[in-house]
């Protein structure tokens, strides 16, 4: 099933250059499965103002830019400024005008505070998931009313369904599943892409 649902919607070659870019770099970035879904969340919320923390090497970004609104910006946060330059290179390749995305160098949890409130479409979260529930805090003041969080990475490589496993980062997405499923302010659905969406509206 996930060679199918991967294979279903084709990559392109920049964003299977981008792919191996990440590779070299030793990250994961999304399945293109979970691109490809993404892509369909950003252009069926005709989302404009798109944040994603953790930019890697602009493979989710590509995606999220290519559903979004054609005058829509990104903002995309990143710790690591060089995987934010192959990024950068990979969006100019892609056609996209520079004031279509806005690269920001730092860790989440300094750069967010500065996000202005409620005025944001949607908030994709694909880095360490010990920080997914500050992440998730910051999206519920970000997002407009009707906007959209996205977590990705949501099977942990299938230790989120494996009873035995207790490391702290599953432990941890765990929990935060578990909280938005429970939250009365949120509308959670969990996508089964190959590498998992967790999919929550603001009510």
């Amino acid at each position: 099933m996930r060679d199918f649902a991967d294979g279903y919607v084709a990559e392109d070659p920049l964003l299977v250059a981008a792919r191996e870019y990440a590779g070299e770099l030793g990250l994961t970035p999304v399945s293109p499965s979970a691109g490809a879904a993404l892509r369909l969340v950003a252009a069926a919320g005709a989302a404009r103002a798109v944040v994603e923390i953790g930019t890697g090497t602009g493979v989710s970004g590509l995606w999220l830019l290519r559903g979004m609104r054609p005058e829509g910006v990104l903002t995309t946060i990143d710790v690591e400024a060089e995987h934010q330059r192959v990024a950068r290179r990979v969006f100019a390749a892609a056609g996209l005008a520079p004031g279509r995305s806005r690269i920001i160098t730092g860790r989440a949890r300094d750069v967010l505070p500065r996000l202005a409130d409620g005025v944001y479409d949607l908030v994709f979260v694909h880095h360490d998931r010990l920080e997914y529930a500050a992440a998730v805090a910051a999206a519920e003041r970000l997002l407009r009313p009707g906007g959209l969080l996205v977590l990705g990475d949501a099977w942990a490589g299938g230790r989120l369904i494996d009873r035995i496993a207790r490391d702290a980062q599953t432990v941890a997405l765990r929990d935060v599943l578990r909280a938005l499923r429970d939250e009365e302010g949120w509308l959670p659905a969990f996508l089964p892409t190959a590498d998992g969406l967790l999919c929550a509206v603001r009510r």
